[in-house]
């Protein structure tokens, strides 16, 4: 089993290099998302591959897909649908919303006002949504990746803790290194049509009883007791750090033991170390955390925070 889910994620991460250059970690950071069956944030500039990586993540995963644009007057029923009237028949038809698919990417969710935001909530924790009363179940595989820009401001809506604490992880997607922006731009001159996964040489390498059959596999992952007080203390001092007003909530304890076990699993272990603890922190932590004023006039970040306060947890051995 834990073999199966390793060469998923190995399998699909290759696939995904053929067409996205430089953003390695975010991509396997995607594919931790979807094993752990939580919801990914990713923060970066306009133009570096964002939606391109969710397209090519339901492509590998032979899944359907959908994007949103949101915007300021984007309604609730925009997202979820809406019970439509239908003359001919007399009786009322459902007009599925965009929520009604495998993987949904919530382009600039920042843009939509907080009313909107939240009709996503029930979606992304219960994995169904209410129409006018009725309960409407969604995929089993559902996965919102939701995108937002971290310089432009105006006429955006910062998410609710609310919401920022249903997403697993934060990933920043940053630009790529001079050799990988001219790789890409080799293969954009040799042809590649971004639109076209195909032609890229991107291949289909499993389905959604794969993906399901993966995120069983975490349960095989063993953890010790060491390791259990290990995340509970990280996630204990971020609320009695003097750098924040507001530290990880339990909900981050349980994001932190899963990824740490997605990223086990992407190793090929079957046993959960310190080490992967560490290294999923500051991508799941990084968008719970509230800095103090005083802090952020330092200059201090989310991750700064997270790395002091992962230096001062005593390491289990």
């Amino acid at each position: 089993m834990i073999e199966d889910a390793t060469r998923l994620f190995r399998d699909v991460k290759a696939e995904m290099a053929k067409a996205i250059i430089g953003q390695g970690a975010v991509i396997a950071g995607l594919i931790a998302g979807l094993l752990t069956d939580r919801h990914m944030l990713l923060e970066g500039v306009p133009g570096t591959a964002k939606t391109l990586m969710a397209r090519a993540l339901a492509h590998c995963m032979s899944a359907g897909f959908k994007r949103l644009q949101f915007t300021p007057d984007l309604m609730p029923s925009d997202i979820v649908g809406t019970n439509v009237y239908n003359t001919a028949t007399g009786e009322f038809n459902l007009n599925k919303g965009p929520v009604f698919t495998d993987i949904l990417l919530a382009d600039e969710i920042n843009r939509t006002p907080p009313k909107t935001q939240a009709a996503l909530l029930e979606a992304m924790e219960e994995k169904q949504v209410s129409i006018d009363g009725v309960t409407h179940p969604l995929s089993p595989c559902f996965f919102v990746v939701a995108t937002q820009n971290p310089v432009e401001y105006e006429g955006t809506y910062p998410l609710p803790e609310a919401q920022s604490d249903r997403f697993m992880m934060k990933l920043t997607v940053g630009y790529p290194h001079a050799e990988q922006e001219a790789a890409m731009l080799k293969m954009h001159h040799e042809g590649m049509d971004p639109f076209d996964l195909q032609q890229s040489g991107m291949g289909q390498v499993t389905d959604i009883n794969g993906v399901l059959a993966a995120r069983e596999a975490l349960k095989a992952v063993k953890v010790r007791d060491e390791v259990l007080a290990y995340v509970v203390n990280i996630v204990r001092a971020t609320r009695s750090t003097a750098e924040l007003t507001l530290g990880a909530s339990p909900r981050s304890a349980v994001a932190l033991l899963r990824t740490g076990k997605a990223m086990a699993i992407a190793e090929g272990r079957d046993y959960l170390t310190p080490d992967d603890v560490k290294r999923a922190a500051p991508a799941v932590m990084r968008h719970r955390l509230i800095l103090k004023p005083e802090t952020e006039i330092e200059g201090a970040t989310p991750d700064d925070v997270v790395s002091k306060v992962c230096g001062m947890v005593k390491v289990p051995r």
